[in-house]
Formats: structure tokens, C-alpha cells, sequence
């Protein structure tokens, strides 16, 4: 189980590998093949007095062939090299079999990171065999979930004597290996991590920078340019909906006062719809009298008429006041008429007097003047 409360390790060449090894995913191989020399690794293992030579590539290792440590053996690696085009530019490591180097797993404290060689160095008679002065060796930090202020590593190391002899042979040879290391614990060939070196120091390597800041250069290029492929059309894209948004603000704004004074407009009209309405509900006070006098006889007198809140009531004589709830109901803009008191007979004119209400109704064609014989009341 990860320890919460151990401290955070940044490691940023770590960090940039694993980037870098990231990025090559989204370069396309045709590209790759460009900026890669796709090299190989010639790996060369002692076996007692010969040389085990193997091809290593994408993961795969491909033995070559078994070459004597003498004269002979030398013509051979030189002819294998002048036959094999991919070996000439092809990288070159020795690697120790168990014969010939040992391991061992070490817990150290953490204050011991910054300075593992030295540390190791000091104390090398303890973890092992040998002294600083008859040994080369190497420490390695392991990736693992470490103790609270511990750290595992693994100590690499073999005897000088037997080394400096394989050097000799080694150089005799005409190679010049990148590092030695150990088959147990062998280097990252695709260089994901920082290998481990037991070569002494007058057979490394001398390090030309050169073509790996080309190739670095290169890679980096190709990755911006990749970079700059995914998000221009992204960073357009955005500029042109940024664009149409302004753009439908300014007509939604634009629409916002339309719909304003739609609103307004709308409102006028339904109120003047309703005063027309209201006025247009019932007929004209002019026009329900001049209807009512040329319904009504001449034999008939009316003494009284209001007109209020579409209902009209009148009273007056007539020789027959009954037939005129007919009359009235007979004509398109009287309904409902009826007798609010009973009728009466005047002792002096022989007359009926009468007092009846009748509704106002909207409908109905009011009676023009001419259409029946009436008089004026």
C-alpha cells in the first residue's frame, strides 16, 4: 500500500523522457523515419575466450555469431561489419554476463540520493567482496514504493581485473562501446532511462552532442509542428464562433427591441380592440330609440324610457299592452322582454299603462328609418 505521507520526488529528466516518448506516438512513422537513423544495438557478451555477438533492434535480439578473442576473431567482426550495412551505424554495448558480475539490492537513506555513488564508494567493502580499488561498479536507483526515508538501489559491479582484460580485448577489436553493463540488470536500449555505465574511464565513450541536439532538435520541431496542427484549427475555430457569437448578440440585442415594441404595438391594439369592442357590444341609444318608435304603434304613448347597462326599460298607455312583448321579441336587437309591473287600466283614457324591460343584444340589423310606419315619442 503507497505511503500517503512519504514526499513527492520530482524527477525531471525522468519526466522529460517519458514526454518525449509520449510525443512520438503522435508523429507519423513516414516523419519518424526522417529524424530516426534507425540504429540498432550490436550487444557483445563474453563467453570464455569468445565474443557473443547479437543484433539488438525494436525489441528484438538477433544473434550474429561467436568470434575467438585473438586475430582471427578480429577479421571476422571486421568482415561481419563490411557485410552488414545496418551494423556499421548500429550502436555497441558489452554486456557482463553472471560469470563475470554480481548484484546486490541495498535500502539507504534517502539523504544518501544526491550522492549514491559516493555513499556506495565509502562503504563497498561492506555490501561486498571488493574494495573501491579492485572492483567497478555502478548504482542504480530502483523505481519502487520505498520505506519512509529509505530508498531502494541496486548495486552492479565486477572484479577491474576481469573487465580491464575484456577492455583491452575490446579495444583490440576496434569497439567502442556506449557502457557496459549486466545482463540482470541491463540498460534501456530505447534510452527511456538513464543507463548505468561500469566502463572505465579511458575506454567511454567520448561524447560527441552534436548529433543529438540535431536529432533532439529535430524531434522537438516535429513535435511543435504537430502541437501547432491540433490546435490552429481549434484556436480557428474558436475565433469563428467567438465571431457568430458577437454577431447573434448584436441581432439578439436588435431582436430584444423588436419583440419590445412588437409588445407595445400588440398592447395598443387589443386596447383599442376593446374600446371598440365595448363601444360596438351594443347598439347606439339614438338607434335602440329610433328602432323602438317604428316598432311600436301610433295608438301607443310612451310617458318614460331608460337606457342603462344594455337593458331599456320603458313605460307608457296602449290600447293592448300585451301584444307588445311580442313586438319587441319579434325584432333582432330587443330580447328577454317582460312586464315588471302588473298592467293597469286608466278609468280616464280607457288605456292600458304598462312598464316592461327589455335586453340590448349586439346582434340584429337595426330597423333604418323608412323600413316600417312609426311615430316619434
Amino acid at each position: 500500500m503507497p505511503n500517503l505521507n512519504s514526499a513527492i520526488d520530482l524527477d525531471f529528466k525522468k519526466f522529460f523522457r517519458w514526454w518525449k516518448r509520449e510525443l512520438s506516438f503522435l508523429i507519423p512513422e513516414k516523419i519518424k523515419q526522417l529524424v530516426n537513423d534507425q540504429r540498432g544495438t550490436i550487444i557483445v557478451r563474453p563467453e570464455g575466450n569468445q565474443f557473443a555477438l547479437s543484433y539488438w533492434f525494436a525489441w528484438r535480439d538477433e544473434p550474429l555469431i561467436k568470434v575467438d578473442r585473438d586475430e582471427q576473431g578480429i577479421a571476422k567482426f571486421k568482415e561481419l561489419l563490411a557485410s552488414d550495412e545496418r551494423l556499421q551505424k548500429a550502436d555497441l554495448v558489452f554486456r557482463l554476463t553472471r560469470k563475470y558480475a554480481i548484484q546486490k539490492e541495498l535500502s539507504l537513506p534517502v539523504a544518501a540520493k544526491e550522492n549514491l555513488y559516493q555513499v556506495v564508494t565509502y562503504e563497498l567493502s561492506r555490501y561486498s567482496p571488493f574494495s573501491a580499488e579492485h572492483a567497478y561498479y555502478a548504482v542504480k536507483a530502483l523505481d519502487v514504493i520505498n520505506e519512509p526515508g529509505q530508498i531502494r538501489v541496486v548495486l552492479i559491479l565486477t572484479a577491474r581485473e576481469v573487465l580491464d582484460t575484456f577492455c583491452r580485448d575490446i579495444k583490440a577489436f576496434g569497439m567502442v562501446p556506449k557502457f557496459a553493463d549486466y545482463e540482470d540488470v541491463p540498460n534501456d536500449l530505447e534510452g527511456n532511462e538513464e543507463p548505468y555505465n561500469l566502463l572505465p574511464e579511458w575506454l567511454r565513450e567520448k561524447s560527441d552532442n552534436t548529433a543529438q541536439l540535431i536529432h533532439g532538435l529535430l524531434t522537438g520541431i516535429v513535435a511543435l509542428l504537430m502541437l501547432s496542427a491540433l490546435a490552429l484549427p481549434v484556436w480557428f475555430e474558436s475565433r469563428s464562433v467567438n465571431e457568430l457569437q458577437r454577431k447573434i448578440a448584436a441581432i439578439e440585442k436588435d431582436a430584444k427591441s423588436t419583440k419590445a415594441l412588437q409588445a407595445e404595438v400588440d398592447a395598443l391594439v387589443d386596447e383599442t380592440q376593446q374600446l371598440i369592442d365595448k363601444k360596438t357590444e351594443k347598439p347606439p341609444v339614438v338607434s335602440v330609440l329610433d328602432t323602438l318608435s317604428k316598432l311600436i304603434k301610433d295608438d301607443t304613448w310612451l310617458a318614460y324610457a331608460q337606457y342603462a347597462s344594455g337593458q331599456l326599460q320603458v313605460q307608457g298607455e296602449s290600447p293592448a299592452a300585451s301584444s307588445l312583448i311580442s313586438v319587441l321579441e319579434a325584432s333582432d336587437i330587443f330580447a328577454n322582454a317582460k312586464f315588471v309591473s302588473p298592467v293597469t287600466r286608466d278609468n280616464v283614457t280607457k288605456l292600458e299603462r304598462f312598464q316592461i324591460t327589455v335586453d340590448i343584444t349586439k346582434a340584429g340589423d337595426i330597423i333604418k328609418p323608412g323600413d316600417t310606419n312609426g311615430s316619434e315619442q
